[in-house]
């Protein structure tokens, strides 16, 4: 039994790129997402390019990830391209110990990201 096609999972005029496991926190990244949150992409390249936050030049990639699967794959105009979502998850987390005084040990948790970028060709 064959496997069926998976349908898409955005609209016809959208077009969307992933990265998982981004070495950040959510609530990190999620400062990030929210400042190009429905802007232009002109505008959101420009925002992310000069941003002081270490995770924005891997917020940069997949912005540019989305353009390009909106242009080549979906064949949309990239001048009328905005960002109409983006949104982060939580990933796995990994668990590390930090040697204490008097023999003890503390937990340190090194939290990982998903970062998803939904781009929407806006209509006249």
């Amino acid at each position: 039994m064959a496997k069926s096609n998976n349908e898409r999972r955005v609209a016809a005029n959208q077009a969307m790129a992933v990265c998982n496991s981004l070495r950040t926190s959510p609530r990190k990244l999620n400062l990030v997402a929210q400042s190009i949150r429905g802007l232009h992409v002109e505008k959101a390249v420009a925002e992310l390019s000069f941003s002081k936050k270490r995770i924005a030049k891997a917020a940069l990639a997949v912005l540019q990830s989305a353009i390009a699967n909106a242009e080549n794959n979906h064949q949309l105009n990239i001048d009328k391209l905005y960002v109409s979502e983006a949104y982060v998850g939580k990933g796995l987390v990994m668990k590390r110990m930090h040697a204490r005084g008097r023999g003890r040990g503390a937990r340190v948790l090194k939290p990982f990201s998903n970062l998803t970028i939904v781009v929407t060709e806006r209509g006249e």
